[in-house]
């Protein structure tokens, strides 16, 4: 199972008001392009998103599931993304001082995606769900920013004071 963590200057209700908002989802998630519809109960437990993953023109449409919701502590979704299968992914969203860790868990549990050597698909689960926290990190924090306190990931490879 690929595990991500990333620490957030911001609430972990500014984190779940992102999670709560089914049609930013493609903004956050790596891999989601475009969104079809939000179930009016987003992110209530059973409620679906419908969406579409890839890049046009080959898009295939399918939709994510909220298994169970905690807010503002956590979500479990079950992303589907057939032909590729489907996965289950666990985000938890905990109060820290200065913010809120938040932590990502995926692992396929149906169709093809469960025969890929857990190796390799821990490493590229780790890498699209790093860059899906950067992302989120944005959207969360971005009310952080607005006041002038600056978001975590506009710091992540800005150059340090000897390097300027």
């Amino acid at each position: 199972m690929s595990r991500n963590v990333r620490k957030l200057e911001c609430t972990p209700e500014a984190v779940f008001e992102v999670l709560g908002d089914g049609w930013l989802y493609p903004t956050w998630v790596v891999g989601a392009s475009r969104m079809r519809a939000v179930d009016d109960r987003w992110p209530a437990q059973r409620s679906r998103l419908q969406h579409s993953f890839g890049v046009w023109p080959v898009l295939i449409d399918d939709e994510t599931v909220v298994e169970s919701v905690d807010p503002p502590g956590q979500i479990v979704l079950r992303a589907k993304g057939w032909p590729l299968g489907e996965a289950r992914v666990v985000i938890d969203v905990k109060p820290v001082a200065g913010g809120t860790l938040v932590r990502i868990q995926e692992e396929a549990v149906s169709g093809p995606g469960r025969f890929v050597p857990r190796p390799i698909m821990d490493a590229l689960l780790h890498w699209r769900n790093g860059e899906t926290l950067h992302r989120l990190a944005y959207l969360a924090e971005g009310r952080a920013a607005a006041d002038g306190g600056g978001a975590t990931a506009d710091r992540e490879g800005a150059p340090t004071g000897a390097e300027r």
